[in-house]
């Protein structure tokens, strides 16, 4: 039986005509840094709320190598049962698509944004946001580009969580900054435990996530899972 949820906390604002106390929910995976793992982590988020959470879920893909989207199609080619629908679009095509996807109140609609922010399409994007997850590394570029992500994001939807998840840190490698930026970011949002860097994940698909990546990933989107949503 599909499990229903709601946001944590009562006080969701609505959209459009969609009451506030619906199940309908807009998460949006970005950062302006290319290359933070975003389209990666929008499959692993996607089957983890839909294989293991039981969620209804709709992936719109934005990025510009629509890699999510490819795989899809290709996942179809090969006659595997879609566990949810890949859409690839564009950040103009969010407006119409909006009320559309707001019909279904029980969804989850996961968006794979690209990495840019100099665009004005990411506006009703960003003010539509119930949760934001927002990949980085523990490299200074990375780091400063999250801030920024997150101030412009903040401008725009001064109210919308942000979890942040480190991602794609090795093992052998000694991050000094690691302390001080956890410590930063925790002011605007709040960090996750860490996804590692492993090969195995360039084999997660739209139909399944390889068994040994599950306990990797696991305690991240539990910990995101038990602060934004709340079983009913």
């Amino acid at each position: 039986m599909t499990k229903k949820f709601t946001a944590d906390g009562a006080k969701r604002k609505t959209k459009g005509d969609i009451p506030a106390n619906q199940n309908f929910m807009i998460i949006i995976i970005g950062n302006q840094k290319g290359g933070a793992g975003k389209s990666t982590l929008t499959l692993l988020l996607a089957n983890y709320l839909s294989l293991s959470k039981n969620h209804p879920v709709t992936v719109i893909d934005m990025d510009y190598q629509q890699s999510v989207a490819q795989k899809y199609e290709r996942a179809k080619l090969l006659e595997n049962d879609e566990p949810y629908t890949v859409v690839a679009a564009s950040l103009e095509h969010f407006p119409g698509m909006k009320n559309i996807m707001c019909s279904n109140t029980e969804q989850i609609v996961l968006i794979d944004l690209p990495g840019k922010l100099d665009d004005d399409g990411l506006i009703p994007v960003f003010q539509s946001a119930d949760l934001v997850i927002c990949p980085f590394s523990y490299d200074e570029f990375s780091f400063e580009s999250t801030v920024l992500f997150s101030v412009v994001l903040r401008k725009i939807n001064e109210q919308v969580p942000i979890a942040y998840i480190p991602n794609r840190v090795k093992a052998n490698v000694k991050y000094e900054t690691r302390v001080d930026v956890d410590e930063q970011l925790s002011r605007l949002g709040q960090v996750t435990s860490p996804l590692p860097d492993r090969i195995d994940f360039q084999r997660v698909n739209t139909f399944q996530t390889p068994l040994p990546i599950v306990p990797v990933v696991l305690n991240a989107f539990e910990t995101i899972y038990k602060q934004h949503f709340k079983n009913e």
